[in-house]
């Protein structure tokens, strides 16, 4: 481990955040999801007088899954649909983790609607499963769509897992969601065909087609105008790249008015570079550097994707989304703030770096000498700033002991009045929050935020 200068304090008020539009705060909307639910359970509640018999409690248990279930894939769109309100204040890595475990509660109430609404049928018909199931399917009006969405969040689910995940390119994975729209689709038809609930209750109805309605909106705007409107107002293209490293490039976009998008250093856009190589994908990069005449991101090869992105050349033209994240100097509360980055996820907090006021000391973890990316220009930064700046390379278990709440607060004195901000690998990120928080510093004060899929 090294150490770079002296702190200083830089002096003066915080720098103005650009002007945004309202956001939507995480304890609010878990509130108001929750409310949601609430209403969905009262529906089946209001059309269900009694329950009587095994049949009636099966079907009855069908129905409130089912609803839930619907009501679930709703909500599971609406997170993921790029809402800027929602991107900001709640966090993009928040909402992935929300729409990761909304995932499940979705495929486990469909399962359990499946096999209950068959079980509690067969009962009532007095026939068997097998035939009951084959009745169902192709006799009830719009199974065969229902049974299709069935299988495709199932799919979903299964490409969802953390081992199957492990083994698909980001590329794959990200498409392969694209599936959970057609089982939206398909399965609205089934809900409203078929769903004691809204058949003689035309109120109920407009309130599902709204939900839906709302959400198709939501994504049909956010994930795919906004993106072309962002590139006819901004007409972004490839500037520059930079090598910094034989296996690092800094790509530096220019366009119109970029002071328009309203970008913070912390933030990244999902960009999508005009290659014949490139165009069908759009990947999440953060802003690596203070946004302003340009934008500008910094790659490490560590897929086909970002090694790719080594060979563009300028005049590339480029479609862009955003910008997303919460990891900006909105959320410090405090003067003094510790930055936490191991690998490539120096790049939100290398812009913060430079650009947040008051007191900073970054420690940058990596694995090697050359995997500390932009070194030279963070040896710069701390320098102008007079902030204090530590490296540390190694194996994982030499991390071990710099993680450590005693040496980090050796690092960063007076450790619990700092925010902490931290952003890296799952592991190491995980291992930086746990010492920061036995140091003594809150978790409103611990930041972070992970791009991980």
């Amino acid at each position: 481990m090294t150490t770079a200068y002296a702190p200083t304090r830089v002096s003066g008020p915080p720098a103005p955040a650009p002007r945004r539009a309202a956001i939507v705060r995480p304890e609010p909307l878990l509130a108001l999801i929750g409310l949601g639910a609430v209403a969905v359970v009262a529906l089946w509640w209001r059309d269900t007088p009694y329950v009587a018999g095994a049949d009636g409690w099966l079907t009855n248990a069908a129905r409130i899954t089912g609803l839930l279930a619907g009501y679930a894939m709703a909500v599971l769109i609406g997170l993921m649909a790029r809402v800027p309100a929602l991107e900001h204040g709640v966090g993009t890595d928040r909402l992935t983790r929300w729409h990761a475990l909304g995932g499940r509660y979705v495929v486990g109430l469909a399962a359990a609607h499946v096999l209950t609404v068959v079980w509690g049928y067969s009962l009532a018909d007095r026939i068997g499963v097998v035939d009951e199931t084959v009745t169902m399917v192709l006799t009830f009006p719009d199974m065969l769509k229902a049974t299709v969405a069935v299988l495709l969040l199932f799919g979903t689910g299964i490409v969802s897992a953390r081992a199957a995940r492990r083994r698909l390119r980001y590329e794959t994975w990200y498409h392969l969601h694209f599936y959970t729209y057609l089982a939206a689709f398909l399965a609205f038809g089934h809900q409203l065909g078929t769903g004691a609930e809204f058949t003689g209750d035309p109120v109920a109805r407009v309130a599902w087609y709204a939900l839906y309605l709302g959400v198709a909106a939501l994504v049909v705007w956010y994930r795919f105008l906004a993106p072309v409107r962002l590139s006819l107002r901004h007409r972004l293209r490839v500037a520059e790249v930079v090598r910094e490293a034989p296996d690092v490039v800094s790509i530096h976009v220019t366009g119109r008015d970029l002071g328009r998008l309203r970008a913070e250093p912390g933030q990244f856009f999902r960009w999508r570079f005009l290659t014949r190589e490139l165009w069908w994908s759009a990947n999440p990069y953060s802003l690596s550097a203070a946004p302003g005449g340009t934008l500008r991101i910094t790659v490490k090869a560590l897929g086909d994707h970002s090694a790719a992105l080594t060979a563009l050349r300028p005049g590339t033209r480029v479609l862009a989304e955003g910008p997303y994240g919460a990891l900006t100097g909105r959320l410090r509360r405090r003067d003094k703030v510790l930055l936490i980055a191991g690998g490539v996820g120096i790049t939100p907090l290398r812009a913060l770096f430079e650009t947040l006021p008051g007191e900073v000391t970054l420690l940058y973890r990596a694995r090697t000498e050359a995997g500390l990316v932009l070194k030279e220009e963070l040896e710069r930064i701390a320098h102008a700033r007079g902030a204090r700046l530590f490296f540390s390379t190694g194996p994982r278990s030499d991390a071990e002991p710099l993680f450590d709440p005693g040496v980090l607060a050796r690092l960063a004195p007076g450790l619990r009045d700092h925010d902490v901000y931290v952003c890296g690998p799952p592991e190491m990120t995980r291992a930086a929050i746990a010492a920061v928080r036995a140091a003594g510093v809150p978790a409103g004060r611990v930041h972070h935020e992970s791009f991980t899929f």
